[in-house]
């Protein structure tokens, strides 16, 4: 993956932009100094000379143009015949120098655009060649040279090219090692977007999962409950139409009445159990303490409830399976549990939603399999999250559902 640009002000932003411009004010610079010092008189006009300082500076700024600040600004790395453009740019600004001293300050360029070459390496010697065209120069419009003149030059260029060189690789590695913390970020950043799309995916996939196993079990239920005794009411009828005793006949038909009272009353409990009437006007918090509160008018058994976090709406799959978890764990407890006291803890979360109900009851021994507790399983399950149970003989029982948080309206989104 491609790292995002830097940001302004980001320490690679600032190098990039001082190697795109100092060739050009420094360009500007020396050619400004010399036109003041033909201006002047500090240097004799002639206008062979001003027309080649002309022509050359023209050639510099199309070089610079066209081999450093268009690759430069098409990201190019490493930018194509470097090394041409690099000794190009030095023998135009000797050619410079050589009309004029003001033109000195414009090879101090080859001390930054000595990066673009192969290798650091390269770079150093692109530095040495500079600094010795910087310092050679000079002597060649003296008289005489002396030796003493040539080993100060030479020292001046060994100081030059170590301190520039050290510096230069010192900001390369720097700007290497941030470009890398740049793009593992990037890469990271990619992976958490990944993965909470991988997650938000996988809690839908969940929610259809528990829906579709939500119809089996009504399906089911159905079938084994009042589709049976809408048959049971139907033979019943047969039977009476074709009996030839009437109190046959009327014992029939009572029997058919039963078997279609216990239809409607399971038809009624299906229903019922579909929507809890608690969330029907009430998001979960409230509903939990109603449940809670109808519960312990009940049972006489106080429960102490507890909401923490910041609540949010959650997907009506979600409302309805933890109020279901709590419906069921408090009915466990009024049958089996003889507890004096019951907590009910609905905490909200980032990423989850946990639900904890702990009683002082006398525990269970061996598994935890029975039929209400897998019940609770399932229907965690179903909406992708995770159900556990703790309990021992005479230490009560604690039961904790966490399921990841889809909000209502990252279900319609979805």
């Amino acid at each position: 993956m491609r790292p995002q640009p830097a940001p302004p002000g980001h320490p690679a932003r600032l190098w990039e932009g001082l190697l795109l411009w100092v060739a050009w004010v420094l360009l500007a610079l020396a050619s400004v100094v010399f036109a003041v010092r033909l201006a002047t008189g500090a240097t004799t006009f002639e206008p062979w000379r001003a027309l080649t300082a002309l022509t050359l500076v023209g050639a510099s700024a199309a070089l610079i143009y066209w081999g450093h600040t268009c690759p430069t600004m098409r990201g190019e790395q490493p930018r194509p015949n470097a090394v041409g453009y690099f000794f190009t740019l030095l023998v135009l600004g000797s050619s410079l120098v050589l009309l004029d001293d003001s033109f000195v300050v414009f090879l101090i360029t080859g001390f930054f655009h000595a990066h673009i070459l192969a290798s650091w390496r390269a770079g150093l010697f692109g530095i040495f060649v500079t600094s010795f065209v910087i310092n050679g120069i000079p002597l060649l419009g003296r008289p005489t040279i002396s030796t003493q003149d040539v080993a100060f030059a030479g020292m001046i260029i060994l100081v030059q090219t170590a301190a520039i060189g050290a510096g230069l690789v010192i900001t390369l590695q720097a700007v290497k090692a941030e470009e890398k913390r740049d793009e593992l970020v990037a890469r990271l950043q990619a992976a958490l977007d990944e993965n909470a799309g991988l997650h938000a995916q996988l809690v839908v996939q969940a929610r259809e999962a528990g829906v579709h196993d939500e119809r089996g079990r009504l399906a089911r239920e159905i079938h084994d409950t009042i589709a049976q005794g809408l048959a049971g009411v139907i033979t019943q009828l047969h039977a009476a139409q074709g009996a030839r005793d009437p109190q046959d006949s009327t014992a029939r038909v009572e029997s058919a009445l039963l078997l279609a009272k216990s239809s409607l009353d399971e038809a009624r409990r299906s229903v019922k159990a579909l929507q809890p009437r608690e969330l029907g006007h009430a998001q979960l918090p409230e509903a939990l303490r109603t449940l809670a509160a109808t519960w312990q008018e009940t049972n006489g058994v106080p429960v102490h409830v507890e909401i923490t976090g910041e609540p949010v709406t959650l997907s009506p799959a979600l409302d309805v399976s933890l109020f279901r978890v709590s419906q069921e764990a408090l009915t466990n407890v009024a049958k089996h549990a003889q507890a004096s006291r019951v907590a009910l803890t609905l905490s909200y979360g980032d990423q989850d939603v946990l639900l904890d109900i702990r009683d002082d009851g006398r525990g269970m021994h061996g598994p935890t399999n029975g039929f209400g507790l897998t019940s609770m399983r399932q229907r965690v399950r179903g909406i992708g999250g995770d159900l556990a149970i703790e309990s021992e003989l005479g230490e009560g029982t604690a039961i904790s559902a966490s399921v990841p948080v889809l909000t209502a309206t990252a279900e319609v989104a979805s």
